[in-house]
């Protein structure tokens, strides 16, 4: 068989969102259901994800009424999967997939149109840049316990919190953002890098996400002063996160805690969704309306909210760029972007990459 006609299923692995409506509250069954969410054991997790999921339902449908009464997760999934279809199809013979974990489609329901492909291999690429135990770890589980194989190799990317084109995607749409501030005061502007929060306890069990959206947030403010340098002016930035839910700890510092010392520092603030590379209620509500408003109430009269990635061509050029790498090295099942090198130290227990180096990987 030749390189080009060597065929690799591509599967986008991604968090999904409610269709509609009416599929708010199962939506939300089957996320706070995922052990990983919620560890407790069976029947228990079961009977709180339905406590959980009835008492938020008219809360989130609400949100959800705010963006078109259904989540954009899944059209702009879509989209991300036929952009990087076609930025595969110069090299190779590749088809994209796209499997979503608590709403359709699922995992068991794109499995089988995998098996029609009889693809030589299978890419798991995951649109979480960093990596969860509750998150790209669930979604990779629920793929392997609905795709039974033994004859088909899987290989895993399991993070890329750091390579450069990843990188250079944020710092543009950032830059772009800061070239619409009124007079280009960028000494009064205070960057937001806003992840989604955990609780505390899943970081203390050994958790990397944290570490790696630092490494994010690090290396694009690198790129992007390198990028103004003939401004000569380092950007201040901070690094906090969002969406909690329970009454548990929480990764701190809050946005809210962020957007409240912006007011009170008479800053200018750009928030920057630095963990989401796809628009959804997270960003299109809570940043873009419910903190908007929050900070107007502070007294903040200038907001911005850098646009996430979507189809940035850098992005997804990345991830062309993640897949054909990880496609021709068939020595490793694990990948940190485009090196089968871990990234992170090793008191971080829950990362899943077993290759250590001693020098850092392009990731």
């Amino acid at each position: 068989m030749t390189k080009f006609n060597h065929k690799t299923a591509v599967v986008l692995l991604n968090l999904g969102g409610p269709d509609k409506i009416e599929s708010v509250e199962p939506f939300l069954f089957n996320l706070f259901n995922d052990k990983a969410i919620i560890s407790l054991p069976q029947p228990l997790r079961f009977l709180i994800a339905k406590l959980i999921s009835s008492r938020r339902k008219q809360k989130a449908q609400n949100i959800y009424n705010q963006i078109g009464g259904k989540s954009p997760l899944l059209d702009i999934t879509l989209s991300q999967a036929d952009s990087l279809e076609r930025e595969l199809s110069f090299d190779g013979n590749y088809k994209v997939f796209t499997a979503m974990r608590y709403w359709h489609p699922f995992a068991s329901e794109i499995a089988q149109k995998i098996k029609e492909y009889q693809p030589d291999q299978i890419i798991l690429l995951p649109l979480y840049p960093q990596f969860s135990s509750t998150t790209t770890a669930s979604s990779v589980k629920d793929f392997a316990d609905n795709f039974f194989t033994e004859s088909i190799p899987i290989k895993i990317v399991c993070c890329y919190p750091t390579h450069d084109d990843f990188i250079r995607s944020h710092a543009i749409h950032i830059n772009q953002t800061l070239n619409k501030i009124e007079n280009k005061n960028l000494s009064k502007v205070r960057l937001l890098f806003s992840a989604h929060g955990l609780p505390q306890k899943v970081i203390d069990n050994g958790d990397p996400y944290v570490f790696q959206v630092e490494e994010t947030a690090k290396k694009t403010i690198k790129f992007l002063n390198d990028l103004r340098k003939s401004e000569n002016s380092d950007l201040e930035y901070r690094i906090c996160y969002q969406s909690k839910v329970g009454p548990l700890k929480w990764t701190t510092p809050s946005l809210e805690q962020e957007v409240t010392s912006v007011a009170l520092d008479e800053k200018i603030p750009v928030i920057i969704p630095i963990a989401f590379v796809s628009d959804h209620s997270e960003t299109l509500v809570e940043l873009d309306i419910e903190y908007h408003e929050f900070a107007k109430k502070l007294g903040v009269a200038e907001y911005y909210r850098v646009p996430s990635l979507n189809i940035e061509r850098n992005f997804i050029q990345g991830l062309a760029n993640i897949v054909k790498s990880t496609s021709k090295n068939d020595n490793f099942a694990i990948f940190c972007g485009e090196n089968p090198q871990r990234i992170c130290p090793k008191k971080f227990k829950l990362c899943p990459n077993p290759n250590f180096q001693t020098n850092s990987c392009k990731s």
